[in-house]
């Protein structure tokens, strides 16, 4: 595949009715170097200018903190990064059901395998997988009757659900989008026993524009499954993970990797904007 050179430009924030007086933030907006892409520029701007502090979390996550000490009525973060992508489809899916539950497997992914209240599957969906892993003959064929079970139970609809929502409330809703598909998936995999791992980043929806042309792009959530590798999968979008995926952070589901949390004094929050941009370089 060849490598794909992507800007991408966030940009999130509040407006506060009355103003606040003092702001506690962290961020996760920068992307990550990995062995699927590099990031070659980033840069991160906060309006009002604030004290700010940068450091690597558990996960690997690029974590930015920052406080604002002054009354504003605003506050405004804007993440510029350039990363070339070039994702591998060259993913060892080989592992058999017996390394999955070899003592090492369960050790070393014990964090991936925990069904936390963002993705604990519905009890009919919890049967149901239950009743495929029984008769799959290999992970990665689980994997497959899973997507297929949630495809059939769960309509993309925006607006339904929020970052609180949990995978047993969608179910029951059978609707959602990127980030419950993604919760609920992961919920499925575990209670099967296949460790899966949520992923926070961008998608550039549309690949038909010209290089240099911006193009309004997605915060985007997807997953990644191990199957004698980390496997990427995009439950929303017929489950492909190509150049037009960049990664900001892994973790155990949304809680782990939020773009922006914080907390504030003062009037309260007007509302919350969120924008991405999307330009490719070649």
């Amino acid at each position: 595949m060849t490598a794909t050179t992507l800007r991408v430009v966030h940009s999130t924030g509040y407006r506060y009715d009355g103003g606040a007086t003092s702001s506690f933030n962290e961020v996760r907006m920068t992307p990550l170097s990995d062995g699927n892409q590099v990031v070659l520029h980033t840069r991160l701007d906060v309006s009002p200018t604030a004290w700010t502090h940068a450091y690597t979390d558990y996960w690997g996550t690029a974590v930015t903190s920052f406080e604002v000490h002054e009354l504003h009525d605003h506050l405004r973060v804007v993440s510029t990064s350039t990363v070339d992508v070039n994702r591998s489809t060259d993913t060892d899916r080989s592992a058999s059901w017996e390394t999955l539950r070899s003592p090492q497997v369960l050790s070393d992914f014990a964090e991936f395998l925990e069904c936390r209240p963002l993705v604990a599957p519905h009890p009919d969906l919890a049967a149901s997988i239950t009743e495929a892993s029984a008769r799959a003959a290999t992970p990665e064929a689980l994997v497959a009757s899973a997507r297929e079970l949630i495809a059939e139970r769960i309509s993309y609809v925006p607006g339904v659900t929020s970052v609180s929502t949990t995978a047993q409330e969608v179910w029951s809703k059978g609707a959602g989008v990127c980030q419950d598909l993604s919760h609920l998936t992961i919920g499925a995999l575990r209670v099967a026993g296949v460790p899966a791992r949520y992923v926070s980043g961008y998608l550039m929806a549309d690949n038909g524009h010209e290089l240099d042309e911006p193009t309004t792009g997605q915060s985007h959530a997807w997953i990644e499954y191990w199957a004698g590798s980390w496997v990427p999968l995009d439950p929303t979008n017929s489950g492909v993970v190509g150049n037009d995926h960049v990664v900001v952070g892994r973790g155990r589901d949304y809680s782990d990797v939020p773009p922006m949390r914080g907390i504030f004094t003062g009037g309260p929050a007007e509302d919350m904007y969120v924008e991405v941009s999307i330009t490719r370089m070649r």
